[in-house]
């Protein structure tokens, strides 16, 4: 019962949603094809969904999903107009390095979300991922040479969101 509840029937209503999304109708028939499509792919992929039983599922998921977004979205805008100047202005320094940066995020969906954060904004790329540690390729690394600088710098404002949605 915990397999399909944690795994098979939101994995099914995302597909079911994507169903709808790219054929636009709601026709009966569309949605009982959907729906019938959508359970078999979650039912073939039930080993890889492990993943989904990292949610902390609530009434409030969809507003720390919200609020994670705008989190990342931010980040995003900000190193886009970072990156933009450096490439404008070679003149701008840059310190590239690898840094290592400590995550609190257990779970093994919580770090890949993290890892994937990271590496979507641009001036960063996650390189490895060894039980609580990221190494990260910043393209500007003056003074984070420590862990915690380092952490707080790149990390810190994706993991607090985070947390909220996953274990």
């Amino acid at each position: 019962m915990s397999a399909l509840l944690y795994r098979i029937l939101p994995a099914s209503l995302l597909l079911l949603f994507a169903w709808i999304l790219m054929t636009g109708s709601t026709q009966p028939e569309e949605l009982a094809t959907g729906a019938l499509a959508a359970i078999a792919v979650a039912v073939i992929s039930l080993p890889s969904l492990r993943l989904l039983e990292d949610i902390r599922w609530s009434l409030l998921l969809p507003w720390h999903l919200l609020h994670y977004l705008g989190v990342f979205f931010r980040a995003l805008i900000e190193s886009n107009i970072d990156m933009a100047r450096r490439v404008i202005s070679p003149r701008l320094p840059i310190y590239p390095a690898m840094v290592e940066i400590h995550t609190e995020l257990h779970s093994p969906l919580g770090r890949l979300l993290l890892a994937n954060s990271i590496t979507l904004t641009p001036g960063t790329l996650s390189v490895d991922v060894n039980e609580d540690r990221l190494r990260v390729h910043w393209i500007d690394a003056r003074g984070a040479e420590e862990l915690a600088a380092a952490t707080r710098a790149i990390a810190a404002r994706f993991e607090r969101p985070l947390q909220r949605m996953v274990r």
